[in-house]
C-alpha cells in the first residue's frame, strides 16, 4: 500500500511528532508458531487462497516468541530491519508476525497508534502514485473495491499521529505473500491477509494502541 502523499523519512518523522522511544527488547526461541494456519480461508464471502507457506523462511511464520520490553501488553512494535511486527503480550511474551516493509525512500519510524480498523477495505491510490502509474488514474476518486487483488487485502489498521491526524499509513494485508520479508511496499507494513486477521481482532483500537516503528 502506498501513503497518499510522498513524504522523506525526515518529513514523516516530523509528521508523526515523535516521542523518544523507550523501548528495548530481546527475542528468544518460540513457545507456539502457526505454521499450519495459512490454509485457504472463508471471509465475508471472499475465498483467501492458501499460502504457500513452505516456500516462506519459517522465522516469518506466525509464533509466539520470548520478548522482553518496558511497553505494555497490546503495544504493536515494529522492527523494520529484521522484518519482524510484535504485538506485546503479558509475561514478557509477544506474537510475532513477518512483515513486508517501505523500500528505499519510503521508510518511515516513529510513533502513532491505531485510530480505527476496517474489513475488506477500499484502497484509493495517492496523486503522487498515480502520476508514476497513470494506469491507476481510474482507482483516484472512488477507489479500488475490497476483494482478493486489492493492495490493502482483508484487513487494514489506520496509524494517526499524537494530534490525531492520520498518517496515511497503514498496516494492512497483502494477496503479495512473497513480499514478506522483503523492502517493497512504498511505506506500509504489510502481512499476509492470515495474519492481518489474526491481528485485527487481537486490537482495539484507541489511544493505548500505540505503534512504534523502529529503523
Amino acid at each position: 500500500m502506498t501513503p497518499r502523499f510522498s513524504l522523506t523519512a525526515a518529513g514523516l518523522i516530523a509528521a508523526l511528532a515523535l516521542a523518544g522511544c523507550t523501548s528495548s527488547s530481546e527475542t528468544g526461541s518460540s513457545s507456539q508458531i502457526f505454521t499450519s494456519e495459512y490454509g485457504s480461508v472463508t471471509d465475508a464471502g471472499y475465498s483467501i487462497p492458501a499460502v504457500p507457506i513452505s516456500k516462506i523462511d519459517k522465522k516469518f511464520h506466525r509464533q509466539i516468541v520470548s520478548y522482553s520490553t518496558k511497553e505494555k501488553p497490546g503495544t504493536i512494535i515494529v522492527d523494520t530491519p529484521n522484518r519482524y511486527l510484535y504485538l506485546v503480550l503479558p509475561g514478557r511474551k509477544a506474537v510475532r508476525y513477518g512483515i513486508g516493509v517501505g523500500k528505499a525512500g519510503f521508510a518511515w519510524e516513529g510513533e502513532a497508534y491505531i485510530a480505527w480498523k476496517q474489513e475488506w477495505p477500499t484502497w484509493t491510490p495517492p496523486k503522487e502514485m498515480i502520476s508514476r502509474k497513470p494506469e491507476l488514474a481510474k482507482y483516484g476518486k472512488d477507489g479500488m473495491k475490497p476483494g482478493l487483488s486489492n493492495p490493502l487485502g482483508a484487513r487494514a489498521l489506520y496509524l494517526f499521529n499524537q494530534k490525531g491526524q492520520d498518517t496515511l499509513f497503514r498496516l494492512h494485508g497483502t494477496p503479495e505473500w512473497n513480499s514478506i520479508g522483503t523492502a517493497a511496499s512504498s511505506g506500509c507494513i504489510r502481512l499476509m491477509n492470515q495474519d492481518i486477521i489474526d491481528l485485527y481482532e487481537r486490537v482495539r483500537p484507541g489511544k493505548s494502541a500505540r505503534v512504534i516503528v523502529k529503523q
